[in-house]
């Protein structure tokens, strides 16, 4: 009897150890299995953090890459030029002497025709035009024009007016003297009416010569017998010329040379 209880107990004992192994072993592989499951969505939650950062660098490279590409354009007056077409939006003005300059036009650049881009040859004003009549003018032919931009962006394209009144010299535009009445037409150009009322057009350029004897600016340099008169600005002139006033303009292939307000 006591042979059998001892066999018994044994029997029990390994019975239970055997079953205690078998736990550990299922709990060992439990838990291998869950930190084998947290570490594969820690690498995860890395490689998705490394490709959001490089994708906002990336972003950020080409925004500033983008940005250091818009750089000011020219500024300035471009006069008796040819302006070619290139692209929509786009063109070239040649002047001589200088070199070719590309330009945009924008939706607010003013555009002047004198019977090529539109309007009648010989009107006595300019029409102004459409930035679609600039493009079909400038794509069968260049077109003599002025024009002034700013930054790349022209501001004003005023076609130049075909020869009137030549002294048969063989120059582009007219020539004389007019004694009359000037009056503003566009940025940098003018008319001048004598006394029949018949008037002239004529544009300013950086070295026009603008005298004034408190018309177009106060006089503060005349010398004796009112001679010498002060010099003014183009700004000043366009003021005075919006309200009008009366003078002497001396014209050169077109642009005025000098102009004396009638003191």
């Amino acid at each position: 009897m006591n042979r059998h209880l001892r066999n018994a107990v044994v029997a029990a004992a390994a019975i239970t150890a055997g079953l205690l192994m078998t736990a550990c072993q299922n709990g060992s592989d439990d838990n291998a299995a869950a930190k084998s499951g947290a570490g594969a969505t820690s690498v995860a939650e890395k490689a998705s953090d490394s490709k959001a950062s490089k994708g906002s660098k990336d972003s950020q490279n080409s925004r500033g890459s983008q940005g250091s590409t818009n750089s000011k354009g020219v500024s300035g007056s471009f006069t008796d030029g040819k302006v070619t077409y290139l692209a929509p939006g786009k063109y070239i003005v040649s002047v001589p002497g200088k070199e070719d300059q590309q330009f945009l036009v924008a939706d607010d650049t003013e555009v002047y025709g004198a019977g090529t881009i539109c309007g009648e040859a010989g009107a006595k004003v300019d029409a102004p035009c459409t930035l679609d009549q600039l493009e079909a003018a400038t794509k069968k032919a260049a077109v003599s024009a002025d024009v002034k931009m700013k930054n790349g962006i022209a501001t004003l394209v005023t076609e130049r007016r075909a020869a009137q009144q030549d002294t048969g010299s063989g120059s582009k535009g007219v020539n004389g003297t007019w004694f009359g009445n000037v009056s503003y037409l566009a940025p940098g150009k003018y008319t001048v009416s004598d006394l029949k009322g018949v008037e002239q057009q004529f544009f300013v350029a950086e070295d026009t010569e603008i005298l004034g004897y408190d018309d177009i600016c106060d006089a503060v340099n005349t010398g004796a017998g009112g001679e010498g008169g002060t010099e003014c600005t183009e700004a000043e002139l366009e003021a005075a010329a919006k309200k009008g006033f009366s003078a002497e303009v001396v014209i050169s292939n077109g642009i005025a040379t000098s102009i004396r307000d009638d003191h």
